[in-house]
């Protein structure tokens, strides 16, 4: 597979696939919606909401964390983790002026 080029892309642009790679599994649309619900969740609470082994929510909380799009913290043996809410409004914000100018020309296919 051929380089990506990030470099050739803005810091908003490149943000925002970060932020979409992120997205891009179902278990990890359920934990955010698991977590959006809550004021913080502990991992075993995730794990019996999405229905996933211990080791494989682990991968998409680790997905989800790099993406800034949750937050955690550790308690004893357990880590807490929430919606980092700083960066759902970007996310929102980026996603609802992706495709602002779409659809305004008539005449178009």
């Amino acid at each position: 597979m051929g380089a990506t080029k990030t470099e050739r892309f803005t810091e908003d642009q490149n943000r925002m696939a970060d932020m979409a790679k992120a997205l891009g599994h179902p278990a990890r649309i359920a934990i955010l919606q698991h977590l959006a619900k809550q004021e913080s969740c502990l991992c075993g609470s995730i794990v019996d909401e999405v229905g996933l082994a211990q080791a494989t929510v682990s991968q998409h909380l680790k997905a989800l964390k790099e993406a800034e799009l949750i937050q955690g913290t550790i308690e004893g043996v357990s880590t807490c983790y929430c919606v980092n809410e700083e960066r759902i409004r970007e996310v929102k914000k980026h996603l609802s002026g992706l495709l602002e100018n779409c659809c305004s020309n008539p005449y178009c296919c």
